[in-house]
């Protein structure tokens, strides 16, 4: 990722926050809709868990520019998603979910630089999320 992206990342972040609630509606519903099998992993209210992945978004946007920092905090967020049965495969959907969301939310500043930017964005963080939970540790 370079700076440009990052730039692009966060200032087009800062037009989903608006509309966070609305965007994490069409994320889990979008998410429900392609890979139904990861439903029963959320329990209770998916709206409550909407305005955490909104919340958490936030904070690994605003924390690009100082991935040490971010870095732990996604390794040990990968780690426990093992223990609801999240997969590395799971990664992937995601991924296409939230760029999905992110075309959706933004319309016409969804640009082809901006989808760029989050594909890096997403692929450099959840290789490190990846890589945490489920490659085993050099020996």
């Amino acid at each position: 990722m370079n700076d440009d992206q990052i730039t692009s990342v966060q200032e087009s972040f800062a037009k989903v926050v608006p509309i966070k609630d609305a965007a994490a509606e069409i994320f889990y519903n979008r998410l429900f809709e392609v890979a139904p099998q990861v439903r029963p992993m959320f329990k209770g209210d998916v709206s409550e868990q909407g305005t955490k992945l909104m919340a958490t978004l936030g904070v690994v946007v605003n924390g690009l520019r100082d991935l040490e920092k971010i870095v732990p905090v996604a390794e040990a967020l990968a780690v426990k998603h093992i223990e609801y049965g999240v997969t590395a495969e799971h990664y992937d959907i995601v991924g296409a979910t939230l760029l999905f969301t992110l075309k959706a939310g933004l319309g016409d500043d969804f640009t082809g630089e901006v989808e760029e930017a989050w594909t890096a964005a997403y692929t450099t963080l959840s290789g490190v999320m990846v890589n945490a939970a489920y490659k085993p540790a050099a020996e």
